[in-house]
């Protein structure tokens, strides 16, 4: 029997491709003539660079300016004159050597790391979005590519969501030089717009640090950011659905870039060839860290589960955690969830064991394959 392990992450505790081999290790361990094939996946966020080069693609090195001006050392996954960029990678929290800064932080690594793709001959970029350290507007992505945003003295603006309340006018012609005969998508799981009660800055401007009074000033920058870009562009896309994403990195990749935007699973379904692995397997397996009401907007999950039923297959879960209940993972079109909650209870020891865990789970698993199948 065929089983297509496709899980995302467990998100501070096993990267995509570790807890496929924990699956596997342990579906074999009681099943060894099952025919396992592992495809870590990702919904755009930080993971997805890993799921292009683990699917054969080839990572190009580069370094870029963090989200606080240092140096980094990044990468972009190469296959061909396509490239896939990673937000989180360049840009992102991670990427914060002394904390938070939801004021400093800037999203100019990604533009430099793709332009850097570009510089080297892919006229098609996917830049997956999420985990971004910034709440910019993209500001920094337009500066990174060569536009330039300037005072209203004609000088830069300082990097960050700081510059933005000085913004006053915006030289793209640079950027649209070197944008000239590229596809751009924007690989994105959220909907969120770029300003007002679910926009950037009141959705994720707290999870970088920003204060009630922050997320305020934090929105009326990016308020200002555009009304800078619809002048200059001629249209207004702050309330286009995924403007918010990544500190409003999102609203410059559709507003001034011209990107497509797509949702991040299926772009990274793509990328890996899952309907060709999924095509005549029997069972395939997929998971995340927390399996919630989060999930059920569009995460990993989800899209692997959408696209598994076309192909008539079975889906079962593996998580870390879950809060949906038997309805809400049957309405889910999942099978089955296995939540390493049920073996250890506290969640600082199920993350510090996630990977012994999911190799038991992976046993328990096996056993329950053939019932699985013939359920069908």
């Amino acid at each position: 029997m065929r089983v297509i392990v496709a899980s995302d992450k467990f998100k501070g505790s096993l990267s995509a491709a570790g807890v496929a081999d924990a699956l596997t290790r342990g579906l074999l361990a009681v099943s060894p003539d099952l025919d396992v094939t592992r495809v870590p996946v990702a919904d755009g966020g930080d993971g997805t660079l890993d799921a292009a080069l683990a699917a054969g693609f080839v990572r190009c090195p580069v370094e870029v300016e963090g989200p606080t001006g240092l140096p980094v050392a990044t990468a972009y996954a190469r296959r061909g004159s396509a490239a896939v960029v990673e937000l989180a990678d360049a840009s992102g929290l991670a990427r914060l050597p002394a904390g938070p800064a939801p004021f400093d932080a800037t999203t100019v690594g990604t533009g430099q790391l793709i332009s850097a793709a570009i510089d080297a001959g892919c006229t098609q970029v996917v830049l997956g979005v999420g985990g971004s350290a910034s709440t910019d507007g993209g500001a920094g992505l337009v500066t990174g590519l060569g536009g330039r945003v300037l005072d209203a003295s004609g000088r830069p603006i300082a990097r960050g969501a700081v510059g933005l309340a000085h913004a006053a006018r915006l030289e793209l012609a640079g950027l649209r030089d070197r944008l000239a005969g590229v596809r751009l998508v924007l690989a994105s799981d959220v909907d969120n717009p770029l300003t007002g009660p679910t926009g950037a800055a009141a959705v994720y401007g707290p999870q970088k640090g920003a204060t009630p009074a922050g997320v305020a000033a934090l929105d009326e920058a990016l308020g200002r950011w555009a009304d800078l870009v619809a002048a200059v562009t001629g249209h207004d896309l702050r309330a286009a659905p995924g403007a918010g994403a990544a500190g409003g990195a999102g609203f410059a990749a559709l507003a001034v870039l011209g990107a497509e935007v797509r949702p991040g699973v299926d772009t990274v379904l793509d990328l890996v060839g899952f309907d060709d692995l999924v095509a005549g397997a029997d069972l395939v397996v997929t998971g995340e860290g927390s399996l919630d009401e989060q999930t059920l907007r569009g995460k990993a999950p989800i899209g692997v589960v959408r696209r598994a039923a076309r192909l008539g297959v079975p889906v079962v879960a593996v998580c870390g955690r879950t809060s949906l209940d038997r309805p809400d993972q049957r309405a889910a079109g999942l099978v089955r969830v296995w939540s390493l909650a049920e073996l250890e209870p506290d969640p600082a020891r199920s993350m510090a064991r996630a990977a012994d865990l999911l190799v038991e789970t992976g046993r328990d698993l096996a056993r329950a394959v053939p019932e699985l199948v013939a359920a069908r």
